[in-house]
């Protein structure tokens, strides 16, 4: 799975605004500075998620952004999926809409299995869960492997 760096940088900009304590706005460039990342491109993805409605802002010398729901209640799915769309696609299609023949006929299968893997972690994991590190026991367990951390 290709995780852009949109995605990364929008789900740590909500990470940020999900560890806050009293949850009043922060900056965008506060968010940025805060994770070493690009102040304009965080913002316009801010600017984005706000249409969204994963943050809210507020405009003035206290301004900034906020989470629009409580972080238990955002997933690190609903982040991919409001800055890149669909977790999973094969040649810009959902995978459930891919037609192969012969040899390749089973593709779509895997493609759609990698998908609900892909969501079986993402759309359980909250920003909350992040913060904590309080991660789903399924998580947990996947960490526990091994061979999760060997690149291949």
């Amino acid at each position: 799975m290709h995780i852009s760096a949109k995605a990364d940088y929008a789900v740590r900009a909500l990470l940020v605004l999900a560890a806050e304590a009293d949850g009043g706005p922060i900056s965008g460039r506060t968010i940025a500075t805060s994770q070493d990342m690009p102040v304009k491109f965080v913002e316009n993805t801010l600017v984005e998620l706000r249409n969204t409605g994963l943050v809210v802002s507020q405009r003035g010398a206290g301004g900034g952004f906020r989470l629009g729901r409580p972080p238990d209640q955002i997933t690190i799915a609903d982040i991919v999926r409001a800055v890149d769309g669909p977790l999973a696609e094969v040649r810009g299609e959902r995978p459930e809409h891919a037609v192969y023949s012969g040899p390749a006929r089973h593709l779509q299968d895997v493609w759609v299995a990698v998908r609900a893997t892909v969501r079986s972690v993402l759309d359980h994991v909250t920003l909350a869960d992040v913060v904590s590190g309080n991660l789903p026991a399924a998580v947990r367990e996947l960490l526990e492997d091994p061979a999760a951390w060997k690149p291949r």
